[in-house]
């Protein structure tokens, strides 16, 4: 089917530019330079070893220095164990199994520790993940194959070929916990026979409206749910909601924040937890032992030597094999116990999950999940349950090409399209004052958005004001372009002096303790160290640094503060505005703030733009707009 072809081509594309982005950053550059950018763990200490499934061995290593370092190294990765003294000629490769705080599990395509492993000077460096993109591949494949079966409703549902049809009068349930439009969606999802979909808006309490809705489903159907999102984070979120709801839930892969009360909804956990585990705890034991006992015949020997070696090796093998066994027998057991199975859109397809079928699958986030690695859990769904919001952040794609030919367009944004009637708008938010939440609503959601008592006037202190547009229009401040990114010095330090005047009439009304949270974005990284570096030499600000967070609009998605100042940076006579032509992140950025948000930006440079034209209109409809004059 064209629909498939088309999207085979798109996944095609974007793996060869995701490969040549990895080859630029791995080929030419310094070890330090590939740590910097998180690729590798360099110096790491070796902390034991096991055998693994498949006579694998198992090492575990922790990173020795520069903890504070970001990586990108997680559970399920392709993954390089080398020494540094020969690099190209010191390395094996594997899968990192396990990852938490500075240590990591890395499956190694041997059955010994390589010698060159006992000089130090070792790393592990993650590979081009192309297992991902293979499972991608194949779940397109398959679901194209399905398309041509008629009985498939589901595929067709979703390629636009047929409708999503609905229960009629199903005896309604009405849960306190939730306001009428999260009612209305839960019915919609217990309604539905192939497709439905929950459109949350910021603030609209989308996680809270879908746990509600899992819980009813497991009650009305008796059968396991799947629960699947892009991200590790969202996965976490959803598994700890669930949980706290008195659900069995089973969370395969690695959770990206490791506490303990989501560890123990781990698949390694419960299994450390089983009954019949002691017993093949023992076993792998004596299995370590033999083949600790095999490694002390060094190569050059005698056939008798040979021979008792390879019985040793043997021995451990049989014994792993039965351990093997019992484990699965586990996995099986725990499985079949779950009520709700939680995991990556990827990691739906691990082996311990790879063959079974739902009747109802959940994909959460969908509006930044990529088509191709939805498909993979959509396969094991009779209905599918999609939620997210089209009009925040789109899933990040390598290549300008491949995102301009449709890839940056998700299923979510598709069948919202394809299917209003399967729709439900969760419409009334709960976090922001109603003037900031007003532009948003209309430009984004129709002006259907209201804001709940609790939040549509709740204020700093007594007649304070929620929305302010700072205009640098005639002050001169150009931006200055360092590297691809800009900045513009001159509004990041009006900026700061806002923020100094504002923090200066709070304090009558909070301790330090207290005091509200503050966000400062940008959409550019280089305006975010100029930001912070004037922070640092911001006298009356210090005593507040630890309610100040700096960084980027992508990294606030899904989060809220009580204030939020948006340094928008452009400014130039040619009205260039550069990646702010993407009003979705702007939608995004504007919508963190609970109580007052600060928008710092040159009218003249923005106003090219409707979108931004409008917004200044808004901001002097509600009397927030001020010229940065006032200031100077």
């Amino acid at each position: 089917m064209d629909y498939f072809k088309n999207l085979l081509d798109l996944l095609k594309i974007e793996r060869e530019e995701d490969r040549n982005q990895y080859r630029r950053l791995t080929e030419t550059t310094s070890i330090a330079e590939r740590r910097a950018n998180g690729l590798t763990w360099y110096p790491i200490a070796i902390r034991g070893s096991e055998m693994s499934r498949g006579d694998y061995l198992t090492v575990e290593v922790e990173r020795t220095t520069h903890h504070d370092l970001s990586h990108q190294l997680r559970a399920g990765m392709p993954a390089l164990f080398f020494s540094n003294h020969d690099p190209q000629k010191d390395r094996v490769e594997g899968t990192i199994t396990h990852q938490s705080g500075n240590r990591l599990k890395i499956t190694l395509l041997t059955d010994e520790l390589p010698d060159w492993s006992r000089d130090g000077k070792l790393g592990v460096e993650m590979l081009f993940d192309d297992k991902s993109y293979d499972e991608m591949q194949d779940a397109v494949k398959q679901a194209n194959a399905l398309a041509e079966n008629p009985q498939n409703r589901l595929v067709g549902i979703l390629t636009g070929q047929r409708s999503p049809t609905f229960h009629p009068n199903l005896p309604p349930i009405h849960n306190p916990r939730l306001n009428d439009s999260q009612n209305r969606a839960v019915e919609k999802i217990r309604a539905a026979n192939e497709l439905a979909i929950v459109h949350g808006p910021p603030g609209t309490g989308k996680t809270t409206t879908l746990v509600q809705a899992i819980k009813t489903l497991i009650k009305q159907e008796h059968q396991k749910i799947l629960v699947v999102a892009p991200s590790n984070t969202a996965v976490d979120l959803l598994s700890e909601k669930l949980h706290e709801e008195g659900l069995n839930v089973l969370r395969v892969g690695n959770p990206a924040r490791v506490s303990e009360r989501l560890t123990a909804l781990t698949l390694d956990q419960k299994m450390a937890d089983h009954h019949l585990m002691k017993e093949a705890k023992k076993l792998k034991k004596q299995a370590n032992e033999f083949r600790n006992m095999a490694h002390k015949y060094k190569r050059n020997f005698g056939k008798a030597e040979r021979d008792q070696r390879k019985a040793l090796f043997d021995e451990a093998h049989r014994i792993l094999k039965d351990v093997g066994n019992t484990e699965q027998y586990i996995i099986d057991d725990l499985v079949a116990k779950a009520q709700v199975i939680t995991a990556t859109l990827v990691g739906s397809n691990q082996y311990m999950i790879r063959n079974l079928t739902f009747h109802t699958v959940v994909i959460d986030e969908a509006g930044q999940a990529l088509e191709p690695a939805c498909w993979i859990p959509i396969l094991k769904a009779q209905k599918l349950v999609l939620a997210g919001d089209h009009c925040q952040l789109a899933p990040t794609i390598k290549s300008a090409e491949a995102a301009r030919k449709g890839l940056s367009t998700t299923l979510l944004e598709k069948c919202v399209l394809l299917h209003p009637e399967a729709v439900s708008l969760l419409d009334e938010q709960y976090r922001m004052h109603e003037r900031i939440m007003g532009y948003s609503s209309k430009v984004f959601y129709g002006s259907q958005l209201k804001a709940h008592a609790s939040v549509a006037t709740h204020e700093l202190f007594p007649g304070d004001r929620a929305l302010h547009f700072i205009d640098t229009a005639g002050c001169g401040f150009e931006e200055k372009l360092e590297g691809t990114s800009s900045t513009n010095p001159e509004e990041a330090s009006l900026l700061i002096k806002h923020l100094t005047q504002v923090v200066t009439e709070l304090r009558p009304y909070y301790s330090p303790s207290d005091f509200p949270t503050i966000a400062v974005i940008s959409p550019y990284k280089q305006q975010l160290a100029v930001l912070n570096e004037q922070l640092l030499h911001a006298p009356d600000l210090q005593p507040y640094l630890p309610k100040i967070s700096v960084n980027t609009i992508d990294s606030f998605q899904g989060q809220e503060r009580d204030i939020v100042y948006i340094s928008m940076t452009r400014s130039n006579d040619q009205q260039e505005i550069g990646f702010l032509a993407d009003i979705r992140r702007m939608n995004v950025a504007m919508t963190r703030a609970r109580k007052k948000l600060v928008v710092v930006g040159d009218s003249a440079t923005l106003a090219s733009l409707p979108f931004y034209a409008d917004f200044i209109t808004y901001a002097e409809q509600h009397n927030a707009y001020q010229s940065a004059w006032e200031w100077l």
